[in-house]
């Protein structure tokens, strides 16, 4: 009590005198300095403490550098006087602030106290503390100083002696509460700081952070996991070192299973069901999001790991087989590397359907399909065989044009492209395909001059008609076996019947009616006959602005594929002609009006390139079409596709972004907030490079002699690139047989090689041991010379001896007598 007395009563100063703020602090700033006793030094600091909330501009000008000095000095030493000073400069550094001033203020003594190396180094000393409140008001206090003056903190990191040690401890750290505060810090202090992600990889951050991914529950986690797994992505994104390190390591087989997905599996493996089927919420959502994201830095990179197959396949089977939301899917689906270098007809997915009313909590499992089939049904029919097709969401889209880029890629290669084509192609012997494919159906569904258009319809032909697209640009080979597809005329009425539940079969096909049939219409012909129907119906007097908007996006379909398939193609030009498609524009070119610009635009193109291709001979030939470019007026033409370049629906499609949302103003006031979401789509980006590169050259076109060649002095005509495209086939295939020839030579060559090395070397070893016989045997036998030469004396040596004792008189033994009588006996 005493103590309290006598610090009231210095701080009161004289009775009966006014006590400003700024006197106080002033007193309390004068007991900052060591020459004080350590309890008064507290209890100045925590004076200050509360100053600091109301007179913050004060004490950080008059007390910060006494407090970083207490920091410095005291805060190691007494736990309470820490805490009280890692408080007070929290409060003066807070930028967040929200009385007048507070947020520069809290930038001005964020510099101050940055000033000195000094001050962030004893902070990361603090960290290490083992008392609660000094670790967790070190951290709260560094997460402050990283989200106003991040380069500086980093910068001092890296020369802390206690740096990267600290930080590892702190994410070891058992209470929550601080484990938790540290993976917020961590976030901001890898930010782009590829020196300190090097850091604290190789101190052990990655077994730190899976660890608490684990505890948590994985992807069933809350926002803990969630923030572990963001410094995760934060220290491999854009970071090839730690990529490559991260590889070696044992976690890496271990991302997918965090999504219950087996890392080893093979290709011809089926997925298993707890993968395929979970309960998802918001927060497992994000967490997924995460960890399919770091799967996808590994797919998209450049090395090389035995693991990344397993990844795609995961990613396969996330977007074509499970039930997993529509933003992994989508996510999935992006991730997949561009240069798909796997067959997607050899992957086996098995599919699942929701059963109706059960609130997703019970499934159907479909027969199994090819990944490339269920892929093309996505595109088609949307999610699960488009049960929300008609609603047109934006995820929903974005999806089925994701799985339609990820088609395009496939496709890239001119023999996979002919072998799906050929396959819609009538056998011999028939006059059309008996086997629709989904794709050949969206493509020919057809359209009534009369009644209201299915939206889901006009959806499914406008993907199939961008995934045709994709098998004929820049193929004439593809075009040519185009042009011979026949679709069976009943095919019309028939479902999908793609997705087949696994304890079921196929709905039985309809008897075929015993009428006079038609001859067989071309697919080329059908969709020009379906154009002209569209641009009929979208004429129609009745028709709201809603529904012309469908019919023109459906116009705009079979315009682009029409223009992208016709497209130096002179055979496909004059069929169309001839099948009736230059009334079909001319009218359409006609009958603008000031709000039509795609449909007049696009249909402006068409002609110019139906004019500039039409090589071929006809009834229909350039002299025809020419007087018709004249009355329809080289300018209108002209304007009408600039008018289209400049349509926000043209000009805001980009690479990565062909989901349009649909405009506020053309949806009725009375539908409710779930509606405002839906998107739509114009075009794909591949048709939108397409028209760019080859728009100056169709407008040329419209001033073209009949007579002259063609407009496109810059390339060769038509039927010259169709022979040199042949040609370059045939030196292609010439060329890999020569290669693959080389190769057997080469291989032969070498094992031939090889051999006579092989037979080289086991001489040498055969002849060296030869050698070392020989020079044995010359050993030994020179060993047995000696010792014959070596008995021979010792017999002589002996002789003599014996013959001098005889002559002494000395007794020489029997046997010795019979020795010597043998020995004379020998050698007589």
């Amino acid at each position: 009590m005493e103590f309290f007395s006598q610090t009231y009563v210095a701080l009161r100063g004289p009775t009966g005198q006014v006590q400003t703020p700024a006197d106080t602090i002033s007193r309390l700033v004068d007991r900052l300095s060591p020459a004080t006793l350590l309890p008064d030094r507290r209890a100045a600091v925590l004076a200050l403490k509360g100053l600091s909330r109301d007179c913050k501009e004060d004490v950080g000008e008059k007390a910060l550098p006494g407090l970083i000095e207490v920091l410095a000095n005291d805060a190691e030493v007494d736990g309470d006087i820490g805490k009280a000073v890692l408080e007070t400069l929290h409060a003066l550094c807070d930028a967040e602030d929200s009385t007048p001033n507070g947020k520069a203020l809290g930038f001005k003594h964020s510099d101050a106290l940055l000033a000195s190396e000094k001050s962030v180094h004893t902070l990361f000393a603090l960290v290490k503390d083992s008392n609660f409140y000094t670790r967790y008001s070190s951290l709260q206090l560094l997460s402050t100083l990283l989200l106003n003056r991040r380069q500086a903190v980093q910068s001092y990191f890296l020369t802390a002696p206690a740096g990267p040690g600290s930080i590892i401890a702190v994410l070891d750290d058992k209470r929550e509460i601080i484990r938790n505060e540290a993976i917020t810090m961590v976030q901001t202090l890898i930010s782009q700081s590829v020196e300190i992600q090097k850091v604290l990889t190789f101190e052990g951050a990655f077994e730190k952070l899976f660890g608490i991914v684990t505890q948590e529950g994985g992807i069933d986690g809350g926002l803990v996991a969630r923030g572990a797994l963001t410094c995760v992505d934060a220290l491999l994104r854009f970071n090839s070192s730690n990529q490559s390190y991260f590889r070696e390591t044992p976690l890496f087989p271990i991302v997918s299973q965090l999504l219950q997905f087996p890392p080893n599996i093979r290709m011809a493996d089926q997925a298993p069901q707890e993968f395929a089927l979970q309960f998802w919420d918001e927060q497992k959502t994000l967490n997924a999001s995460l960890i399919v994201g770091i799967m996808g830095i590994f797919v998209g990179s450049k090395g090389s790991n035995t693991q990344v197959p397993a990844f795609i396949r995961c990613f396969i089977e996330i977007a074509l087989a499970s039930n997993f939301p529509t933003t992994l899917k989508v996510q999935a689906l992006r991730l997949l590397p561009p240069n798909i270098n796997f067959s997607l007809s050899d992957i086996t997915v098995t599919p699942y359907m929701p059963v109706p009313e059960t609130n997703g909590e019970e499934w159907d499992r479909l027969e199994p399909a090819s990944a490339l089939d269920a892929l093309v049904e996505l595109t088609i029919h949307g999610e699960y065989n488009g049960q929300d097709g008609a609603k047109r969401s934006k995820e929903g889209l974005e999806l089925r044009t994701s799985a339609a880029a990820v088609f395009e890629n496939f496709v890239r290669k001119e023999e996979l492209r002919l072998a799906i084509v050929q396959a819609m192609v009538p056998p011999e012997g028939s006059e059309t395909t008996k086997h629709i494919t989904p794709l050949l159906h969206a493509l020919t569904l057809p359209l009534a001059s009369s009644g209201a258009l299915d939206p889901a319809n006009v959806t499914s032909t406008q993907l199939a008609t961008i995934l045709f697209s994709h098998l004929l640009r820049g193929a004439p080979r593809c075009k040519a076996a185009a042009r011979l597809i026949k679709p069976e005329p009943s095919h019309a009425a028939a479902e999908s019947a793609f997705f087949v539940p696994a304890d079921g079969a196929p709905p039985a096909a309809p008897a075929e009616e015993d009428i006079e049939k038609d001859p067989p219409q071309s697919l080329l012909q059908i969709l020009s006959e379906n154009l002209s129907l569209a641009l009929l119906s979208r004429s129609r007097a009745d028709t709201s602005d809603r529904e012309i908007r469908e019919w023109d996006r459906l116009v705009i379909s079979y315009l682009a594929l029409l223009s992208q398939w016709l497209w130096e193609d002179p055979r496909s030009v004059r069929e169309f002609l001839e099948a009736g498609g230059l009334s079909v524009l001319v009218e359409a070119i006609n009958q603008t009006s000031e709000v039509d610009t795609l449909v007049p635009g696009l249909c402006a193109f068409l002609l110019g390139i139906c004019y500039e291709y039409n090589r071929e001979a006809g009834e229909i030939t350039r002299r025809t079409v020419y007087p018709i470019l004249g009355r329809l007026g080289v300018d209108n033409l002209i304007g009408q596709m600039t008018r289209f370049r400049e349509d926000d629906r043209f000009r805001a499609i980009g690479p990565d972004n062909i989901v349009l949302t649909y405009p506020a103003p053309v949806i009725p006031a009375s539908t409710n907030a779930a509606s405002r979401e839906e998107a739509e789509i114009w075009f794909d980006w591949a048709f939108v490079d397409f028209w760019k590169s080859n728009y100056y050259a169709t407008q040329r076109a419209f001033s073209t002699e009949p007579d002259q060649t063609s407009s496109n002095t810059s390339g060769p005509s038509a039927e010259s690139a169709m022979l040199i495209a042949s040609l370059r086939d045939v030196i292609r295939q010439q060329s890999e047989e020569m290669d693959a020839l080389q190769k057997r030579l080469k291989d032969a060559t070498t094992s031939q090689s090889q051999e006579i090395a092989d037979l080289k070397a086991q001489l040498q070893k055969l002849s060296s041991q030869v050698q070392a016989s020989e020079d044995k045997r010359k050993e030994v036998e020179k060993e047995q010379e000696d010792l014959l030469v070596l008995l021979d004396e010792t017999t002589n040596k002996r002789k003599k001896d014996k013959e001098r004792m005889r002559k002494a008189g000395l007794e020489v033994s029997e046997d010795e007598e019979d020795d010597d009588e043998d020995d004379d006996d020998e050698d007589e």
